[in-house]
């Protein structure tokens, strides 16, 4: 998000986040896709010597929905990420196992912190200030932003809609309104990518920015794509990176990087880039 897919996403660190996502459970209210990490579980060696939350698990935080990277699909979470991570899990010897939570508390770094995962994969911009809380590995997806809005507005750019005195909305937490607020603008913010497209649909505002991924994504609904158009690609020169406890496992550090990299050389990268936005990297947008 750019997820801050986005996002694709304002630090939200210290004492009291890390002490209140101690109670926090997956999904909010309880969810992740196989059985939650016990609470408190102290870390357990696995394959090569990884210090991970649930044995035999590596645990990611995720922030649900956030096509297509990360969302639900028959009972099964699936998605962009959720292979990329697989890769890595695959190196370990062990099975991916995902938990769904609140955006701003990945970000933080305060769900890796309390022992919540051992992994964030969501759509997640690398940026400096988040480099503060979380470690990242190797970029895994090159990403920018856009601009979604009912047809007929005749906005190609920020500076249109700021011209048009139109209301601009924006997913909370996410790089997307740090780039909107970085332009003077002061949007509505939403929840989620789901609440920032039906708050557009619903006449809320009139534009959104959202990472281009899932703008594309929405436009393939014939619900959306009869109402609403892409209007303008903002260049951002974002890159998502899969986020780690600070001072993160240097073997579970090694397996993430070590699996996108080797992916981008042998050609499954590029494969499950195909599968999940149906272009090649470096053709999208």
């Amino acid at each position: 998000m750019g997820l801050s897919f986005i996002p694709r996403r304002t630090l939200a660190a210290g004492a009291m986040v890390v002490a209140g996502v101690l109670g926090l459970a997956a999904c909010g209210g309880g969810e992740s896709t196989t059985a939650s990490p016990s609470e408190g579980a102290s870390s357990s060696a696995a394959a090569g010597g990884a210090k991970l939350v649930t044995p035999g698990k590596l645990t990611t935080c995720t922030n649900l929905p956030y096509e297509p990277f990360q969302f639900k699909e028959g009972g099964k979470v699936v998605g962009f990420d959720v292979d990329i991570v697989d890769l890595a899990a695959k190196k370990l010897g062990v099975t991916q196992e995902i938990v769904d939570i609140d955006f701003a508390v990945i970000k933080s770094g305060a769900a890796m912190a309390a022992g919540k995962c051992d992994v964030a994969a969501a759509g997640m911009t690398i940026t400096e200030e988040r480099k503060a809380n979380i470690d990242f590995s190797v970029p895994y997806f090159d990403a920018t932003q856009a601009l979604l809005a009912k047809k007929g507005t005749g906005v190609t750019s920020l500076e249109d809609v700021k011209a048009k005195n139109l209301k601009l909305g924006a997913q909370a937490s996410t790089t997307g309104l740090d780039h909107a607020k970085k332009n003077g603008f002061d949007p509505r913010e939403f929840a989620d990518s789901p609440k920032e497209l039906l708050g557009l649909q619903s006449g809320q505002v009139d534009v959104i920015i959202q990472d281009l991924p899932v703008v594309l994504t929405w436009l393939k609904k014939p619900e959306v794509a009869e109402k609403f158009e892409l209007v303008a690609s903002l260049d951002t020169g974002e890159q998502y990176g899969v986020g780690l406890k600070k001072g993160a496992d240097p073997v579970v550090l090694k397996a993430v990087n070590d699996a996108i990299t080797e992916a981008k050389a042998d050609g499954t990268y590029e494969q499950i880039y195909v599968k999940w936005f149906g272009k090649k990297p470096g053709e999208l947008g």
